[in-house]
């Protein structure tokens, strides 16, 4: 198993497990900005069908079924177990044929590199202790003139009034301890990581969710959540 993991990070999301799809539960959030995401990756790599895509850190695979649904084939990758077995059981409810793997990007991407048309890594990178060790596996896992298409929180203290103080103790929309500020990434930075890495930055695009509606859309707005699409250039 990688080194790049926090097991703490891993058990709260097997305790969540049960609750990926529940539309009411605490991952509601999740199903709100699961429409716009899909849109921006289904543009980003100019449709999906047909494509070869592998979703990393795809939990319960809300956005994996959604990518697969619209014709992509699909791996979803993640290392926390509970989650990985909901993903299967629905997958198969839905009549999906999707693959599941208990396996780190980084060991994924050893053993198939080059592999994807598309590489989705969303609301994953503030959760491991070296982001951007998964930026390099993305990169890594994503054949040249591909797409990469990364999601995370932008670190500020408006980001860290409405995704941690109002989103998780005032308003209750996710569970405690779902996010530590200190983890959040900067658009600069993550745009520096994926340079660094062999990627091109091509589109940066705000995402947000309203409470009120209960619904997510695509934002120009990137202070709190943010969608990076990036290209592999050819060597």
């Amino acid at each position: 198993m990688s080194t790049n993991v926090d097991t703490g990070e891993i058990a709260h999301f097997d305790r969540l497990a049960a609750t990926w799809w529940d539309p009411r539960g605490e991952m509601g959030p999740l199903h709100a900005i699961n429409p716009p995401r899909v849109r921006f990756i289904e543009q980003a790599c100019a449709g999906l069908k047909d494509k070869r895509a592998v979703d990393v850190g795809c939990g319960g695979g809300l956005l994996t079924e959604a990518l697969a649904a619209k014709g992509a084939t699909m791996l979803g990758i993640d290392l926390a177990e509970a989650a990985l077995a909901v993903a299967r059981q629905h997958a198969g409810q839905s009549k999906l044929a999707i693959d599941y793997r208990a396996i780190a990007a980084e060991a994924l991407a050893a053993e198939l590199p080059g592999a994807f048309d598309l590489v989705t890594c969303l609301e994953m990178l503030e959760h491991v202790p070296d982001p951007e060790s998964v930026v390099k596996a993305c990169a890594t896992l994503v054949r040249p003139g591909g797409t990469v298409v990364f999601s995370t929180i932008n670190r500020n203290p408006k980001s860290f009034a409405l995704a941690i103080v109002a989103a998780e103790y005032v308003a209750r929309l996710i569970p405690r301890g779902t996010h530590d500020y200190a983890k959040f990434i900067k658009p600069s930075e993550l745009t520096e990581a994926c340079r660094a890495a062999g990627l091109h930055p091509v589109a940066l695009k705000g995402l947000r969710y309203n409470p009120l509606l209960k619904s997510g859309s695509l934002a120009d707005d990137i202070d709190v959540n943010y969608l990076l699409h990036c290209r592999k250039d050819p060597p």
